[in-house]
Formats: structure tokens, sequence, C-alpha cells
């Protein structure tokens, strides 16, 4: 007897288990605001994802939740040139890697902000890891 194949399937997420705990957004005391919102392919936010990010100046490791809205917010060092971040969302079967170049970000309200597209016109580049 051959048994047949199953597709993968993605468990979770219980994303918000890791992120009740303490805050882990604010890198340094006193930074640069840095904003944006995860979105799918059809700029609907995506309201159950975690966004890591790197921040090469202050050798520091962050982690947010997205909001209702797709949200996220960090606050990295004044210094920083760019932030390694790490998407993870429901659908992803591995998490996506990317860099974001803070002298590209848009100006918003004294927040830098960088908006995250998993698809569709728009979509973020992500590295191949």
């Amino acid at each position: 007897m051959t048994l047949l194949r199953t597709p993968s399937q993605t468990v979770g997420p219980f994303f918000s288990i890791g992120l009740c705990r303490r805050p882990e957004n604010e890198l340094v005391a006193d930074g640069v605001p840095l904003v944006g919102r995860l979105l799918d392919g059809q700029d609907e936010p995506v309201i159950d994802g975690v966004i890591e990010i790197f921040d090469s100046a202050s050798r520091r490791w962050g982690r947010c939740g997205t909001d209702a809205e797709g949200r996220f917010s960090f606050v990295v060092a004044a210094d920083t040139a760019h932030v390694e971040a790490y998407v993870f969302a429901r659908g992803l079967l591995k998490h996506q890697l990317t860099r974001v170049q803070l002298a590209d970000a848009e100006q918003d309200d004294g927040a830098l902000r960088f908006d995250i597209r998993l698809q569709g016109d728009g979509q973020t580049v992500f590295f191949a890891v």
C-alpha cells in the first residue's frame, strides 16, 4: 500500500504567548523610533505577525508583535545605518529576512517608517537564507 503525501501545514500562530511577558521593542533608551506595518499581498494588515530586528549599532535584538492594523514599532540607536528584520507570520513555513536601510526609510512624524509587504506591488525584497 502506498501512502500519499499530505501538504505542509503551519501550526499557530501562537506569537502572543511569547510577546506578553515584557516589551522587547526598545533596543536603546534614547534612540530613534522605527515604525511600520506588516501587509499582505492585498495591502491588508497582518494582525498576528512578529517582527524581530537586529540593530548593528547597539548590537541588540528586538521583537514586536503586530497589532490590529499590522503596526509594529522599535526604538533603535540614532547612529544605526541599517537593521536586519525577520518576519514571522501565519502562512509562512519559514521566516523571511530583509534589511532595512534607515537612510531610505521615510520620515513619519519624527519617526523612521518602513512598511513590509509580503507579496504584490511594492513587495519587500527578502533574502534567501
